[in-house]
């Protein structure tokens, strides 16, 4: 990079293809939800066989694809925007010191070096003369204010020393402009896909790669634009988000996918966007270390005689794996398990008037979250949040998603034409076993602080005047989750299910924050975790910490419940079900009550 390469620059010229990019990128997410909203879901609606399912698939390929294009021009739009953004910050620096030059009748030549005229006071009948000067490194190099304080002092000629500012300013903004050359080349460079039709784990796992590289770069760019307000409640990220410019947004989406992807408040289609490719990364990144990583030996189990009987071992073998792999190999398995579920419900759209599913949340740490909604909540007219409990994780969501998927249906056919969504909430630690941890109660007041949010969310995100009916659904531990919400915050909800709960930490149905008689319970024949929290957890005392709903002076609604055990409350075809439908929908006048 030199002046003249300088001067000629146009970071408008970059802007402008950033534009470009961003609204290919578009383009392409218009094409993608197409496919998989109208074709593909269309498909599935009223085609079945092998030639169905063969459409499907390559649909599914060309949708990869689309998505792929969005992500990685989107993320090309981002870098040119940084890279424009810093040549202008070079620019302007550049432009300044030229004009104070010219106004102190200096000259700037091609160099970058700067000569004054003749000047000063004479010594022995002569003015001393003009010259020219080079910069030596700009303002900031401290050679060079030693040299300029030492010039403007002791030079003769006054316009020597302003030549020698004029020139040092110029050679920092040139440096500068090269350094933002040299950082952003590698980074623009690596932005290419392969020259194939197939969206590989290895193309996703180098769009992360590509996003590492260009927020490294484009830290400045990044910087100068506004960013969530810290601790910022919904509304101040909804605020927030809808204050940005389409090119803010389109950065804060490729380059900080997370964060957007777990803001409460920011439109449903927006988390979503975001959380989705966090999503392929991760899941591209699990399949290949997982792919590494040498599978667990056939020979897991021998015999040995220890005494006067054989006693089954593990082999050496086995436990050198396990020592050395067993660990992630059971998180990436499990993790894995869970994704591939997620994406089954990804596919499922269309299937008996199925709506898009939405990722409003997603994270495989740990235990993993993910939280999935079937339509819109944005738009819907009734919403429901369903809260899982104990053992519930990223391995097993499968079936918390399906029972929110039985839910939409029966509350879709009930609800008079207006527009369902049903969320499955897995935004918190739930506890992993029933006897060491379901008793406990901070599993709850640790991750309800979350829910209150999302709840939150969901009303600032919620498009229209009119409003939207919303019910909490919560199963097991999760109706404890839901029960220290309303104690330790405000329960944004106009009804509460609660359904084979062991305990729900408020003391009446009324300090659930809905209206009288909007609390709605079920325990079906055989589910033994109520009595756990009644018996085991003193739930059977009036005060205590563990309350069970379906204790008559609690003051919950008991809906007729057909099911049996702990886990058939969602299953298909029961008055369980439908009891539970009916209220999501607002039909209370066909409940059935026991």
């Amino acid at each position: 990079m030199d002046l003249a390469t300088l001067q000629k620059l146009k970071p408008a010229a970059f802007e402008d293809a950033a534009d470009g990019y961003r609204a290919t990128a578009e383009m392409a997410a218009r094409a993608k939800d197409a496919i998989d909203i109208r074709i593909s879901s269309g498909i599935r609606a009223q085609l079945e066989g092998e030639t169905a399912n063969a459409a499907l698939g390559e649909l599914k390929e060309l949708s990869k694809n689309f998505y792929y294009v969005q992500t990685e021009c989107a993320l090309v739009s981002t870098a040119l925007a940084g890279f424009a953004h810093d040549m202008a910050a070079a620019r302007r620096k550049l432009d300044a010191p030229v004009a104070d030059a010219r106004a102190a009748g200096c000259t700037v030549n091609a160099d970058g070096s700067v000569s004054f005229p003749a000047g000063g006071q004479a010594v022995d009948g002569k003015v001393p003369e003009g010259g020219t000067v080079t910069g030596t490194g700009g303002p900031s190099s401290p050679t060079a204010d030693a040299l300029y304080r030492q010039a403007a002092n002791a030079h003769p000629n006054p316009p020597y020393g302003k030549a020698l500012e004029f020139a040092n300013r110029i050679a920092d903004a040139v440096r500068e402009a090269t350094e933002a050359d040299t950082k952003w080349a590698p980074k623009l460079r690596a932005l290419k896909a392969d020259d194939d039709l197939t969206v590989s784990d290895r193309d996703w796992t180098d769009t992360h790669s590509d996003t590492s590289g260009v927020r490294e770069a484009g830290k400045g760019y990044l910087d100068s634009l506004p960013h969530p307000p810290k601790d910022g409640s919904p509304k101040d990220n909804a605020a927030w988000w809808n204050g940005l410019t389409p090119e803010e947004q389109t950065a804060h989406l490729s380059l900080n996918a997370a964060q957007v992807g777990a803001l409460d408040g920011l439109p449903s289609a927006v988390r979503d966007e975001a959380n989705r490719v966090v999503f392929n990364e991760r899941h591209a990144q699990y399949r290949l270390e997982l792919a590494s990583i040498p599978k667990p030996p056939a020979n897991e189990w021998t015999w040995i005689t220890a005494g006067r009987y054989p006693v089954k071992v593990h082999t050496d073998e086995w436990m050198n794996w396990q020592r050395q792999y067993g660990e992630r190999y059971e998180h990436l398995t499990k993790s894995l398990k869970g994704m591939d579920s997620i994406q089954k419900r990804f596919d499922q759209t269309g299937q008996k008037g199925l709506p898009e599913a939405y990722l409003l949340g997603f994270s495989a740490d740990g235990n993993g979250r993910a939280i999935i909604a079937n339509g819109n909540p944005d738009t819907a007219d009734h919403q429901a949040v369903y809260v899982p409990g104990t053992t519930s994780n990223l391995s097993n969501i499968e079936g918390n998603i399906d029972r929110m998927v039985n839910t939409w249906r029966v509350a879709d056919n009930e609800a008079d034409g207006k527009s369902v969504s049903t969320i499955t909430w897995l935004g918190y630690d739930a506890p992993q076993s029933i006897y060491k941890d379901a008793p406990f109660r901070h599993y709850a007041d640790d991750g309800a602080p979350a829910f209150n949010r999302f709840l939150d969310g969901l009303e600032a995100s919620h498009q229209g005047s009119s409003g939207t009916h919303r019910t909490v659904i919560g199963h097991s531990y999760g109706t404890t989750l839901v029960g220290s919400a309303a104690d330790h915050g405000t329960l944004n909800a106009d009804d509460v299910i609660t359904a084979g709960s062991p305990g729900v930490t408020v003391a009446r149905a009324e300090d659930l924050d809905v209206p009288r008689g909007h609390v709605w319970n079920q325990e079906a024949d055989g589910d033994i975790v109520p009595d756990i929290g009644r018996w085991g957890h003193g739930g059977h005392e009036p005060g205590s910490y563990w309350v069970i709903p379906s204790d008559e002076w609690f003051g919950a609604r008991q809906m007729a419940t057909d099911t049996e055990g702990h886990s058939g409350y969602w299953d298909e075809g029961t008055q369980s079900l439908k009891n539970q439908g009916l209220v999501v929908a607002g039909r209370y006048d066909k409940v059935q009550l026991d």
